[in-house]
């Protein structure tokens, strides 16, 4: 399968001129999301990623993008140093 991220309409529609699997729709707008999904009409799937959070995922999901991806899950995570001492 073939993915590419794509920022603009322009780029999508280069896109999908070239058959992709996927394009990614990248810190793009949900107006813009909502053009490209009308321009691919379902021709290839659609994922949304950049700048999603719990305030613009409801909004996102209504365009009607096949995914939405998002790296807020992990970015909130903390880390726990964990180490293995050897006892005496």
């Amino acid at each position: 399968k073939l993915e590419v991220e794509c920022d603009s309409l322009t780029q999508v529609a280069e896109a999908l001129e070239a058959n992709v699997d996927v394009i990614m729709l990248d810190n793009m707008s949900v107006v813009d999301m909502t053009e490209a999904v009308k321009m691919v009409n379902g021709r290839t799937k659609l994922e949304a990623s950049g700048g999603i959070n719990l305030s613009t995922i409801g909004a996102i999901s209504k365009t009607g993008v096949d995914y939405i991806s998002t790296s807020k899950l992990n970015q909130a995570a903390v880390c726990v140093d964990i180490g293995l001492d050897e006892a005496e």
